[in-house]
């Protein structure tokens, strides 16, 4: 397939460099004001982000101060990449390796925005796709019955194709356990089938080649009322999984005893996504049809009730993705937002919204009014917000930027507009637009350790985009094992 390639730039060690590396160049404090390449408006700079957010994240990217100083005791930045590798090599820390600051500080101006290069094209819409905590494999489900999950290291080798058991719609959902020996698969249904990964077949078809074992989501209390599973996460230590569901409902269920061990009717519509909120899996973020945004804490759950409620968006919940620290979190939805939110400032409850919409609409075949386009929730309790994409037709998902390479300095998302959408969380601007889709781009996944980002999208592409370019300015092999040997093999 032909590469499309974004304007880039070469630096003095002959990589790519997108139009961000020349922004910040120009202006490093975050006040260049950033074009949207499709609609031709300026998307400025965030007004009162949270200092603490902003903070954290500046400081996650920040290179030493020794690296930064130029004559004077005059701080410059950014730093470039040959300075930076000749005060490693001079070891200007002591330890004689980057810090995490320094890493993030390089590779976050390498955006992946070169390409893309086909991965594969199926015949049906691809709904869902992830790479692995360690990147080595790649997820990407499909509404024609498949998941497929490919070898990244071995060439994107199709390691496993499994035909889904029961299938109802499509598959809304998977989640890889994080020892990567199980995948779970859901659908319009209430449940869940679970494959082992591990095993040496190829082909893996419901309970022919090999078992899909079926985890009962339902419980005596649902009426005998069919739901359907929107999302699902395995918790950090892969022994409990938690789902949302048709039934306005958050599900968990106890892998090692083999059982829902949790229901709780969460929302006054469809729980379109859940997700654990750190590595304890006490907290449990959702977001749901009602708009309203929900911590749980499983720890004094009294009577169904959740620790806290967050308002902000006009309409349906559509992802949630968090930061992994317990506190922030993102949230797209069917407002045309993404907002960004602390879970500090969450109040104790709230019945419903108040009267501001005027009009009817839904996105499933209408679009946005544009009326409405200009309404704000009086009572956003959000710390900012992100327009610019499109959310339209399907369940649109949106991430942090890896903490590995970029210091979770971005936001990420698909759109119904055929793009991928990259912010600056900071800023607000938009710093990339990823064009080459035909049709909605549902879910797209940013490695965790390369500059490498993947998109999914209901044309049945699945699109690579990289930050080294294509033709005149592609980096050569040699160049390609300098990069991983200054910059990766240090760390993995």
């Amino acid at each position: 397939m032909y590469a499309r390639s974004s304007a880039v730039y070469i630096d003095e060690m002959g990589y790519a460099m997108s139009r961000l590396d020349i922004d910040s160049i120009l202006c490093e404090d975050g006040s260049a004001i950033h074009e949207d390449s499709s609609s031709g408006q300026t998307k400025r700079q965030l007004k009162n982000l949270d200092n603490e957010i902003a903070q954290i994240t500046k400081l996650k990217s920040t290179p030493h101060q020794q690296l930064a100083l130029v004559g004077c005791g005059r701080v410059e930045l950014p730093v470039s990449p040959v300075k930076m590798l000749a005060g490693r090599e001079s070891n200007y820390s002591g330890r004689g390796r980057f810090s995490s600051a320094d890493r993030c500080h390089l590779l976050s101006r390498y955006l992946p925005v070169n390409g893309p290069w086909l991965i594969d094209q199926m015949s049906s819409r691809a709904y869902v796709s992830q790479f692995s905590t360690d990147g080595s494999l790649f997820i990407a489900g499909f509404q024609g019955s498949h998941v497929r999950i490919y070898n990244v290291d071995k060439g994107w080798k199709v390691q496993k194709n499994i035909l889904a058991k029961n299938l109802r719609w499509t598959i809304t959902d998977t989640s890889l356990s994080p020892d990567q020996c199980y995948l779970v698969y859901a659908s319009m249904s209430p449940i869940v089938h679970i494959v082992n990964v591990g095993s040496t077949e190829t082909e893996s078809l419901a309970n022919v080649t090999e078992i899909h074992d079926g985890l009962d989501f339902s419980s005596h209390d649902d009426g005998g009322y069919s739901f359907g599973i929107f999302s699902v996460k395995f918790s950090k230590d892969g022994r409990e999984l938690v789902a949302g569901s048709s039934g306005d409902s958050i599900h968990v269920y106890d892998l090692e005893a083999n059982k829902l061990s949790l229901r709780i009717l969460a929302h006054t519509s469809d729980v379109n996504t859940v997700c654990f909120a750190d590595e304890t899996s006490h907290l449990i973020y959702s977001g749901s049809d009602d708009s309203f945004c929900k911590v749980w804490d499983r720890r004094c759950l009294i009577k169904g009730k959740p620790a806290g409620v967050l308002m902000g968006h006009l309409e349906g919940i559509t992802f949630i993705d968090t930061r992994g620290d317990g506190r922030y979190f993102i949230s797209n939805s069917k407002d045309q937002t993404i907002k960004l939110w602390d879970i500090r400032k969450m109040s104790s409850n709230v019945t419903c919204n108040p009267g501001y919409r005027s009009y009817e609409w839904d996105y499933r075949w209408m679009d946005y009014p544009p009326q409405a386009k200009d309404l704000n929730h009086p009572g956003d309790q959000s710390v900012a917000t992100y327009r610019g994409h499109s959310v339209l037709r399907t369940l649109i998902h949106c991430y942090f930027s890896p903490d590995f390479s970029t210091g979770q300095k971005y936001i990420y998302t698909g759109s119904h507009n055929a793009c991928v959408y990259i912010y600056d969380l900071v800023s607000g601007a938009q710093v990339a637009t990823l064009k080459h889709h035909k049709s909605p781009v549902r879910d797209c996944s940013w490695h965790p350790f390369q500059t490498m980002l993947v998109s999914s999208s209901w044309d049945g592409d699945i699109a690579k985009w990289e930050f080294a370019a294509s033709g005149d300015i592609a980096a050569s092999s040699t160049q390609k094992r300098a990069w991983r040997r200054h910059f990766y093999e240090d760390y993995l």
